[in-house]
């Protein structure tokens, strides 16, 4: 697609403009310009893929836009708009309709900033396929990449919510904060058959929509997403590439091996792009820092996406499709497997995708100079998608089963349509490379070798703590991935029933801060249901304004009740949300703990099969065997997930020094239900 920029209410907002545009050259060579505004300059660099018509555009106010609008030509006639191309029906709606009415009518993907009477307005699509950040901590800045503006000197860059529009006040450097609705889970169909028919229905009118009017390319790994995607192209007999990227020397690759047999049984044209072991540090000096991340999952996924798009490139692709989005809207990962409520789920993993995929993939492909386009993330698929009961979105530990037998119709093989899920990183054997890389360098974690490559953190994030073993443990994974742990935050409440918050000892979190040297916001609470979430969004917030972070950490295991809770909070306040333990296996993530050197207590039992021994004790790999047993013969949780018993660390890799437990004392209500109360403790 584009690139956008502008600064405001700087007296060298255009000679930034212009070096800005220098930093976001990439994602538009066809032309670059700007446009001097009052009190500010904004910047368009474009790749033209709907007619050649150079942006910043303006009528009766002034656009830069990013965008891609399915159904410009139906709306230039249903309002009677004279328009080239889409960005100037958007421009020219603005010009008409308020911004949420503009937005209601358009099918497609977008970035913009759009000025009237010395108002901004800033606004993505809903599901944030187009990236822009902002910063408004000098004037106000904004760019598709966070690297522009950093590269212009801003510190306080935060990548805005696709469900806020910003309507900043040029004159009084004043920003409002606009919200939106985001997907919701309607009723599901009954009719299978209609379902069926309706899904397949759907993605041909998402795939032909997204065709262009030259030739293109599909990323293509040999499983049911992309592989469909292809089949649906060669009947339509588009004029398209494949293109599979892999680690030489792997002939095994799952994803190689199933692309070379689709393209055989097809006919498809497949370009195959592979790298030696030894080229890969060269890459990874370019996908990180592009990225802007080190984190392990993306770097994998992030090689494979960039050697394939090198190839794409190559061919002078200007447009290219993935299967990226069928996971999240179908039901395709262990999570939702294991959730209680699928299309729930499905909602909650749509939230996180524009910091999860979205951008990693956006800033890759522009970099190509290609523009990325999503079929399975159309807003009429989505939406029909979470209609679907979800015993047809899994069956049989099967995931994405509806689209299976939809595939399947539509003529792909059982072979393609059954492959079970296989991630990027593990298909191309990219994770190979990095176990190799790593093990050479003499790095013990991968985490460790890719930081080299982007020293700086990726995200400063807040953590959600109470001082036991989930909080503590959520916080040293996303450490680990490279992110920086800005501050902690716990809630202090006076209710010991509290739904939300552990409370045995909390007081002690104050304590484990200090011994990990991170600051802590701490919030007293009355502990009332619903109520009490107000006391807790307000120490997010006091976290995010003092502290500068950028999201919130969760140590939920299974609880979808705090969790959702949680997540709207940090929607609310633009904050990105990260639940790494999030329905992990609760008996491997007890010996994780201790494997990493996590020393714990029991310090409160409430459950049959728990009694006054286990308060005050260390937990061993002998005590996690107990437990197990326990949770067969009662059914208890292992990980306590259930309330059976809560925790407190004495010890991990996050402090620098221990927790002494100086004096306490044991109150039990009855033989299975008690607690241990810390009376005093000090740091060794």
């Amino acid at each position: 697609m584009c690139g956008i920029i502008g600064v405001f209410n700087r007296k060298d907002h255009s000679k930034l403009v212009s070096q800005g545009l220098v930093i976001l050259k990439n994602r538009g060579k066809d032309s670059s310009n700007s446009i001097n505004v009052s009190d500010g300059t904004i910047g368009h660099c474009l790749h033209s893929v709907v007619g050649n018509i150079s942006q910043p555009i303006k009528a009766k106010g002034i656009i830069s836009a990013n965008c891609e609008i399915y159904n410009w030509k139906e709306l230039s006639e249903k309002h009677n708009i004279d328009a080239k191309n889409d960005a100037e029906l958007l421009l020219k709606l603005l010009d008409k309709f308020d911004t949420e009415k503009v937005l209601s009518l358009l099918d497609g993907v977008y970035a913009f900033a759009y000025i009237n009477n010395n108002i901004l307005t800033l606004a993505r699509d809903i599901i944030g396929e187009k990236p822009l950040w902002f910063s408004h901590s000098d004037g106000l800045a904004f760019a598709s990449e966070k690297k522009a503006l950093e590269s212009l000197g801003y510190l306080d860059i935060q990548e805005l919510n696709p469900r806020k529009i910003i309507r900043y006040d040029i004159k009084q450097d004043k920003s409002q904060f606009i919200e939106r609705r985001f997907f919701s889970i309607a009723p599901e169909h009954k009719d299978k058959k209609k379902i069926k028919q309706d899904v397949k229905e759907l993605i041909f009118r998402s795939i032909i929509k997204r065709i262009p009017d030259m030739r293109f390319g599909i990323l293509l790994s040999g499983g049911v997403d992309s592989s469909l995607l292809a089949k649906v192209c060669k009947d339509l007999k588009k004029d398209f590439i494949c293109y599979t990227a892999a680690l030489e020397g792997h002939e095994d690759a799952p994803d190689l091996v199933y692309a070379k047999k689709l393209a055989k049984e097809l006919g498809l044209k497949l370009k195959i792009k592979t790298l030696k072991l030894s080229q890969i540090p060269s890459y990874l000096k370019k996908v990180i820092p592009l990225i802007e991340d080190s984190n392990v999952v993306k770097a994998g996924v992030g090689l494979t996406f960039y050697a394939a798009c090198e190839a794409a490139k190559e061919d002078n692709i200007k447009v290219i499709f993935s299967g990226l989005g069928s996971e999240e809207i179908f039901g395709g990962y262990q999570r939702h497997k294991e959730s209680s409520n699928i299309n729930k789920e499905c909602v909650s993993g749509l939230l996180k995708m524009y910091e999860r995929d979205l951008y990693r993939d956006d800033v890759i492909t522009m970099f190509h100079n290609i523009e990325l386009r999503l079929p399975y993330l159309d807003l009429d698929l989505v939406k029909y998608s979470l209609k679907i009961p979800s015993k047809l979105k899994i069956k049989d530990d099967m995931g994405k089963f509806i689209l299976r037998e939809v595939a399947e119709d539509l003529g792909l093989s059982q072979e393609f349509a059954w492959r079970k899920k296989k991630a990027a990183q593990y298909g191309s054997r990219f994770h190979k490379a990095l176990e190799k890389l790593s093990h050479k360098e003499g790095f013990k974690l991968k985490s460790d070798y890719l930081r080299q490559f982007y020293p700086t953190h990726n995200l400063k994030l807040g953590a959600l703590i109470s001082g036991g073993k989930d909080s503590l443990y959520a916080a040293y994974v996303m450490q680990k991935q490279n992110y920086e742990l800005g501050c902690f935050i716990t809630i202090k409440s006076s209710n010991p029933d509290s739904f939300m918050y552990h409370t045995p000892n909390v007081h002690l979190a104050e304590l484990q801060a200090k011994a990990a040297g991170i600051p802590i916001i701490v919030q007293d609470s009355k502990g009332e249901k619903e109520l009490e979430l107000k006391d807790l969004e307000k120490a997010i917030k006091a976290a995010k304004d003092r502290y500068k972070i950028e999201g919130i950490i969760t140590g939920a295991l299974y609880s979808s009740y705090q969790r959702d809770r949680i997540e709207k909070i940090c929607d609310k306040l633009s904050l990105k949300i990260f639940s790494p333990l999030w329905h992990i296996n609760q008996e491997t993530y007890m010996h994780e703990l201790i494997d990493n050197n996590f020393e714990f207590w029991i310090i409160k039992v409430a459950a049959d099969g728990l009694s006054k021994e286990w308060l005050g004790h260390k937990i061993t790999k002998d005590d996690i065997a107990k437990l197990a047993a326990l949770k067969k013969k009662v059914g208890l949780n292992e990980a306590g997930e259930g309330g059976e018993y809560e925790t407190l660390v004495i010890s991990c890799p996050l402090f620098k020094k221990k927790i002494k437990v100086n004096s306490s004392s044991i109150n039990m209500e009855n033989s299975y239900t008690g607690e241990l109360i810390v009376k005093s403790a000090s740091l060794i």
